[in-house]
């Protein structure tokens, strides 16, 4: 009894954090969306039809979007308990193993939709905070001048919060949200009790109606309503960090009736008061509750920026993982939760990318302008790679396959080429981040190939390097050498070099090769596997997963403790080979110039294999060398 007492209490505190790291985004889109919708340039007039056919439009699409398609399916797609768009590229892409070609376009699809991630990465941040700060206008347009220094402000203070951790974060602010949805709850509830007659937005038929009767002004529309339901790939991004059941608790008790209720109090208020349409959201409150709403969507809007940093971070780091983008800083802040991590290279990046789009474009009705096309294109991938592991890997009938891609496909499809209209507004900029993005990752692994083939014609294997050698054996010093192979038959760089510069060997060597798999973590025994292979040598192949993070110190203390070998890593010397890449156009490489150039900078400015892999600072021997591309 203690123990499901214990279990419930647990699921309680990660549906509250939860609350304030992954529905934050999501549940502050109140405060911008219907004020976009009804945007002049639409052309949708404040009459009671069509603003019962606008809320009829959202509500369904939260609906259909999110709790259908996202909480209902999506969320099922997960691989091993990690989510995002990469970890369901490489569960689509396990599906396919026989077909090549088709393995090819999920791949180039999952790229497409992490690089597009990024640029919603960028804007959420940006329109959420900027648009809870304008709230300070409704109030006294003399405030006007401090919107955006006031918005920068609240922005780096939040990046400089994220070093303390998504659950330290998510603890701060869960309460904060939770509170910020009663609100929003509230409101709602005020403003239907109002106008009753806004409830009839309940009903279908007024969103069928409204789409239908608009011709092109109602497709339009529809690139205002996706800003309700902007951070639904956030929440599957970020479930590695709080697990499937403490996100959908969380919607279906709190968020989704908060929300619904909030988009019919403004929808009531709309019908009563057609002026209120230049800030719908403030309005809904009585004046006496202004500010203290202007502060508490402030907060709640710095927490809806935390979504698409968390799921920045863990996207990253399974790209990584994945052989897509070169080595950087990883931060672990938890110690039970191991998707919940800090990457400060990505973290200074994704400031610098929000603060300019902040003053670029200065208010948050031309930022929505710009917002939607990352949004909706990542969706669009996510149906299609959902369909392909639902029907290829778990085997669902094709029937109810093809069923749930046309349906939600054509769902996502209409709001990405409404998003389309947005291009010349700003749109271009989430579709440049994204590009950029994918530029880098295909050129990223594509000179890791080209550096892997070159150095493969010089390899040498190792059982047959070490049968002649030890013919003839070197001077062998006391003490343990650990050296890193990419590939397990191979004999590392390193040792080469200390062998020629040296002339020794320790008395004990350990070969080691790290292993990352297409599974989010290693399972079993065979995470780590030692084998001898005489003379005093081991080899030794560590197995991590592609949400899991080498730890090489860790796995050497295991084994010792395991009684396998008594390797002490702060007694031990690890030698490590550092690369320097040098693009030269003489040698054919299959790349460009260029590209050849972009990989060479990555390269160096990827992080250090020590840090990495976890290795004692003190204990490491960096041995350069000189590759030419």
């Amino acid at each position: 009894m203690a123990d499901r007492s214990s279990s419930v209490k647990g699921r309680a505190a990660l549906s509250l954090a939860a609350l304030g790291v992954v529905y934050g985004d999501i549940g502050t889109s109140p405060l911008y969306a219907v004020k976009q919708i009804f945007n002049p340039q639409h052309g949708i007039s404040l009459q009671p039809a069509q603003i019962l056919g606008v809320i009829s439009t959202i509500f369904w699409a939260l609906v259909i979007v999110v709790t259908l398609k996202y909480i209902t399916l999506i969320l099922r797609a997960d691989n091993r308990g990690e989510g995002g768009i990469m970890a369901l590229t490489v569960l689509a892409r396990e599906s396919l193993r026989e077909r090549g070609r088709l393995r090819l376009l999920i791949v180039s699809a999952g790229l497409c939709g992490a690089g597009l991630f990024y640029g919603d990465a960028v804007l959420t941040p940006a329109i959420s905070v900027l648009s809870a700060v304008e709230g300070l206008e409704v109030g006294l347009t003399s405030l006007k001048p401090v919107v955006l220094p006031l918005t920068i402000g609240v922005l780096l203070a939040l990046f400089v919060l994220q070093r303390f951790g998504s659950a330290a974060v998510g603890a701060l602010f869960g309460p904060i949200t939770a509170l910020w949805f009663l609100a929003l709850g509230t409101a709602g509830v005020h403003g239907i009790v109002q106008n009753p007659e806004i409830l009839y937005a309940l009903n279908p038929g007024h969103a069928l109606r409204f789409l239908s009767a608009h011709g092109f002004a109602s497709f339009a529309v529809l690139g205002g309503v996706l800003l309700v339901f902007t951070g639904a790939e956030a929440l599957y991004s970020d479930m590695g960090h709080f697990g499937r059941g403490p996100i959908r608790l969380a919607w279906l008790c709190l968020v989704f009736p908060a929300l619904t209720l909030n988009y019919l109090g403004q929808g009531a208020l709309l019908i009563s008061a057609p002026g209120a349409i230049a800030n719908p959201f403030y309005h809904l409150y009585p004046g006496w509750a202004l500010y203290p709403m202007i502060a508490l969507a402030t907060a709640a809007t710095v927490i809806a920026s935390q979504a698409c940093i968390s799921g920045a971070f863990s996207m990253t780091k399974q790209a990584i993982q994945l052989g897509y983008l070169p080595r950087m800083e990883v931060w672990h802040t938890s110690r039970s939760m191991i998707g919940q991590i800090y990457m400060p290279g990505v973290n200074r990046l994704l400031m610098l990318a929000v603060v300019i789009v902040v003053i670029g474009f200065g208010s948050s009705t031309n930022i929505a302008a710009a917002y939607g096309v990352a949004v909706t294109g990542t969706m669009l991938v996510t149906t299609f790679l959902a369909f392909v592991v639902y029907r290829y890997h778990w085997h669902y009938s094709l029937l109810l396959c093809l069923l749930g891609l046309v349906l939600f496909g054509c769902v996502d499809l209409a709001f990405f080429t409404s998003s389309l209209l947005k291009i010349r507004h700003g749109g271009w900029l989430p579709i440049l981040l994204g590009a950029t993005i994918v530029l880098l990752m295909v050129t990223w692994r594509a000179g890791r190939k080209v550096i892997d083939t070159r150095l493969l014609g010089q390899e040498q294997n190792l059982a047959q390097f070490l049968a002649l050698l030890f013919r003839q054996p070197p001077l062998r010093v006391p003490g343990t050498a650990v050296f890193f192979s990419a590939r397990a038959e191979l004999v590392p760089r390193a040792l080469l070099h200390n062998l020629k510069h040296n002339k020794v060997l320790h008395e004990r060597i350990v070969f080691i090769t790290v292993v990352v798999g297409d599974l989010p973590r290693a399972e079993g025994k065979t995470a780590a596997v030692l084998t001898p292979i005489g003379h005093n040598c081991y080899q030794l192949i560590l197995h991590y997963g592609f949400a899991e993070h080498p730890n090489i110190e860790d796995a050497l203390r295991r084994l010792s403790e395991a009684g396998q070998i008594a390797v002490d890593p702060h007694q031990a010397s690890f030698f490590v080979s550092r690369e320097k890449v040098i693009p030269a156009l003489e040698i054919p490489s299959g790349m460009a110039l260029w590209r050849e150039r972009l990989f060479a900078a990555m390269a160096r400015n990827a992080g250090s294999v020590v840090d990495y892999y976890r290795i004692p600072t003190d204990r490491v021997v960096e041995l350069g060398m000189q590759i030419t591309i």
